[in-house]
């Protein structure tokens, strides 16, 4: 196969696209194509079958959407009949590469429907009997509507698949099979994707003629502009985890995935009750809802999206500064998905990997997909200071590593704890820490008269005294974290 290098100082004008779409292209503010579109252009424009691998956030989408506004350019639509057909996994991937088409073929006459499940297919069949050059599908939808009768798919020309390996390996291989079959042979077929297992790759050969493999980078490699790090941790303490380095990274946004569609309701709720702006998407809620999520993540309106992996194919999110895998993902092919939606376009991103003992496998299941070891998050790669190096006496006095299973409270505080419920467990950091709160609103009662109070109930609350005044320790220098210490920061990336 064809391994080729990135190109530099080439212009999308060498590729050979029209000057309406190099209109539209400037426009939208690109000048210089991406690696996998400088290969891919041009032989998708000599009518050649293409197998194109490139890591995400590489521009994959823009590789087939280009040459095709300039293929379809020239015919005629007929009721029924789509010219070309584009397969994408999941409904959000499909409507962006539906805007992708809006965007760069504004200076084109071309027509395109949009198929997708969660929606009325009214307007889709409306569409249809009009006559459309592109139209975007998901499998389940132009299946339902091929049965109905309501599209023929004997004069498309072009066939495109999006995200191949997942198209083929997650159980749309039937489905795949069924539509090929009722299409011409004498067609156009390209497939784009991150990844191509070799056992994918059989699969997809049989839907090609004498393909082109482009691969301009080694297939299920992560992009080098994302720093990523494994955190080494428990199940009960993903949440406390999580919360602090939100709180301790310089996260702007963040997307964080999780393996079940219950754990990311749960964890968006725990989220917002602790004060943070997220949602929530997944494969459960109807595709407006999806929608309208996706639209206040990318307005800023929310700055985290707990997402399942429905959210983690090909979405082009710009500006996610961070990912967080909540949950090693089950299938190492997400991990080069999900970490792929911070680090797009040449900007910087860091990702997160939360590996209990039980995920052991899945780790090194991603590591020998990837070809490298991920790093264990340790002290050093901390964003944020804890300590404030100007108390060099607060430094000193501090005993490092030493963890605190609840929150120290202030000078004052501490003199009035008898005043308020304990609670021992450390799986309630939520309550103790509204308790703190509390604790910190009532500063400004005099010290004496909270000493008179806590006497006075002194006799029922002895016994809960006891354990917590064993368990107070001195009090926090300024500046430093006076929370949990979360245990992966005592792990160092050298060991």
């Amino acid at each position: 196969f064809l391994q080729t290098p990135k190109r530099t100082c080439m212009t999308f004008a060498d590729l050979g696209l029209s000057e309406k779409l190099l209109d539209a292209v400037e426009a939208a503010g690109y000048t210089e194509p991406t690696a996998i579109q400088a290969e891919a252009i041009p032989p998708v424009l000599m009518m050649k079958d293409i197998i194109g691998i490139a890591q995400t956030g590489t521009g994959k989408t823009a590789s087939f959407v280009l040459p095709m506004i300039d293929i379809m350019a020239a015919g005629r639509r007929r009721a029924l009949m789509p010219r070309s057909l584009i397969l994408a996994p999941t409904r959000e991937l499909a409507a962006q590469v539906a805007e992708n088409f809006e965007k760069y073929g504004k200076n084109h006459d071309l027509k395109l429907a949009l198929l997708i499940g969660g929606v009325q297919m009214g307007d889709q069949v409306k569409a249809l009997n009009e006559g459309v050059d592109v139209l975007i599908a998901t499998p389940g939808r132009l299946m339902d509507l091929f049965e109905r009768g309501k599209i023929l798919l004997n004069g498309c020309e072009l066939l495109v698949i999006d995200e191949a390996d997942r198209m083929l390996d997650m159980g749309f291989i039937p489905d795949i099979e069924f539509i090929c079959s009722k299409l011409p042979e004498a067609r156009q077929t390209l497939l784009f994707s991150a990844t191509m297992p070799p056992p994918i790759e059989k699969l997809a050969k049989k839907f090609l003629s004498n393909p082109k493999r482009i691969e301009v980078s080694r297939a299920a490699s992560t992009n080098k502009d994302i720093t990523a790090f494994k955190v080494m941790t428990k199940s009960r303490a993903k949440q406390d985890t999580l919360r602090w380095l939100l709180s301790h990274d310089l996260v702007e946004t963040a997307i964080i995935f999780a393996n079940r569609k219950t754990t990311v309701r749960e964890l968006n709720k725990s989220l917002q009750r602790d004060g943070f702006r997220s949602g929530e998407i997944h494969g459960d809620m109807d595709q407006s809802s999806r929608l309208q999520e996706l639209a206040r993540f990318k307005a800023g309106e929310v700055n985290i999206l707990v997402a399942s992996d429905v959210a983690a194919r090909g979405l082009d999110i710009k500006g996610v500064s961070h990912v967080f895998n909540y949950d090693t993902p089950w299938h190492p092919d997400d991990y080069v998905h999900r970490i792929g939606r911070t680090g797009r376009a040449g900007a910087k991103g860091r990702a997160f990997t939360f590996v209990t003992p039980e995920d052991a496998e899945a780790i090194e299941n991603v590591e020998k997909l990837t070809g490298s070891e991920v790093p264990v998050f340790g002290q050093k790669d901390v964003r944020v200071e804890l300590r404030d190096p100007s108390q060099d006496k607060a430094e000193k006095a501090d005993e490092p590593g030493e963890e605190k299973p609840a929150r120290k409270s202030r000078r004052k505080s501490e003199e009035r704890d008898d005043t308020v419920q304990d609670t021992p467990s450390k799986d309630k950091p939520r309550r103790g820490r509204s308790r703190s709160e509390r604790d910190d609103e009532r500063d400004d009662v005099p010290t004496d008269e909270g000493r008179d109070a806590s006497k006075d109930r002194s006799r029922n609350d002895r016994p809960r005294n006891d354990r917590r005044n064993e368990r107070q320790d001195d009090p926090v220098p300024a500046g430093e974290w006076n929370g949990p210490r979360p245990t992966f920061l005592d792990v160092s990336a050298l060991a």
